[in-house]
């Protein structure tokens, strides 16, 4: 994953959420480290897929028709 950074950056804050007693922040950065991570793996996913040998990502984009696509 070349974007797991940003899950780093979310532990060190839960880090001095604790440390400076936030407790309600650190808590919602439990929640807002799971929401990064699933919509990482989510994205890594997508772009796993492959149509005709070639990556492609699925999503709402890939459904718009009359649309044009340059590579």
């Amino acid at each position: 994953m070349q974007n797991e950074w940003i899950l780093d950056v979310l532990a060190d804050l839960k880090t001095f959420a604790i440390a400076n007693e936030l407790a309600a922040l650190a808590e919602q950065l439990d929640d807002t480290t799971m929401i990064a991570a699933s919509e990482l793996a989510s994205k890594e996913k997508e772009t796993r897929v492959h149509i005709n040998g070639e990556p492609s990502r699925i999503g709402p984009d890939s459904r718009r028709s009359g649309e044009n696509r340059r590579a």
